[in-house]
């Protein structure tokens, strides 16, 4: 991404600001289309197709050159070769593994696409189970846990939460999930690079913010969900660290990237989330969108979803 200076000014375009100063004509042209097609993403003014369908919002084109084209067997194999290329050479390197990541709406999806890249990390999987436990609420003892055994606790799965079992390998980058130490910058969302796994400890080198190099050792943690939505109180024990070479577009929104993969298996479904994927990138060939048609096909069709009644009131506040 270019770099601002004072003396020339500055211009903010999407996600990012561009120097106009220190580029050729054609450079920056390229960069503020770019930035127009972000803005009209952003805004649900980006120019889309009369489908017919009372199913889909706003259903566009994707221009050719952010579109990668995938055979129908492998997509996901080819969004990640792209993204990670030269990934063995690279491995060690804090700049290539802070500046890239692949993107998608399901957690599901991340699950699949961490699974496959921790595969190619060399070295032994270290496996960190969770203990799990629960609560009643004036049952007899008894008979509340036969209802719920450990198997069923250690299956629940909430997106906020670890897994009960939790694979990592030295070198792989992970993200917190809790805020552990705001001053040193142990907050959820930062990402990290797993240096060492311990019987009782996992250490951890932050990777991006004030505190980029720094190293920490992440203990265990008892996490509680706020959502109530069993008959008990549900409490596991378990690292805050999930694997992170791919992440949700929620868990993107304020990342910045020089690399970025979006990898649309399904349409978009919730306000904006198309816009926070494309602001994360910091120029226009860092962009690779990989979208998915109903039967599996490559297309450069997707929908963008966004409730204009959210900006009526803008200006008020």
């Amino acid at each position: 991404m270019d770099v601002v200076d004072v003396e020339r000014g500055k211009r903010p375009f999407g996600g990012f600001t561009v120097t106009f100063g220190g580029n050729s004509e054609a450079r920056n042209k390229v960069i503020a289309d770019f930035s127009k097609w972000q803005l009209e993403i952003g805004d649900g003014r980006v120019e889309c197709i009369d489908t017919h369908r009372a199913d889909v919002e706003t259903e566009f084109v994707v221009p050719d050159e952010y579109v990668v084209k995938s055979p129908l067997k492998s997509p996901i194999k080819t969004l990640i070769d792209i993204i990670y290329s030269d990934f063995q050479n690279n491995l060690h390197s804090q700049e290539y593994l802070r500046s890239r990541s692949i993107l998608t709406p399901t957690n599901v999806v991340v699950d699949d696409i961490n699974v496959r890249i921790l595969e190619r990390v060399p070295g032994n999987v270290h496996i960190y189970l969770s203990q799990d436990s629960i609560e009643d609420r004036g049952v007899d003892d008894n008979d509340f846990h036969s209802l719920f055994p450990i198997e069923y606790l250690n299956s629940i799965y909430i997106p906020c939460m670890p897994k009960h079992e939790l694979k990592v390998k030295v070198g792989a980058v992970v993200m917190l999930m809790r805020n552990l130490n705001k001053i040193m910058s142990l907050c959820n969302g930062t990402r990290m690079i797993v240096t060492g796994c311990k019987k009782n400890s996992i250490e951890c080198q932050i990777l991006c913010g004030s505190q980029v190099g720094t190293k920490h050792l992440i203990p265990r943690i008892d996490m509680v969900p706020t959502d109530r939505i069993w008959p008990f109180e549900f409490k596991r024990t378990q690292f805050p660290l999930q694997v992170c070479f791919s992440m949700t577009l929620n868990k993107s929104q304020g990342q910045s990237l020089d690399t970025v993969g979006l990898y649309l298996p399904r349409s978009i479904f919730s306000h904006g989330q198309l816009y926070v994927a494309i602001s994360c990138v910091t120029s226009p060939e860092g962009l690779h969108i990989l979208i998915d048609d109903d039967n599996g096909k490559s297309t450069n069709i997707t929908s963008n979803v966004v409730f204009e009644e959210v900006f009526y009131n803008l200006h008020k506040l």
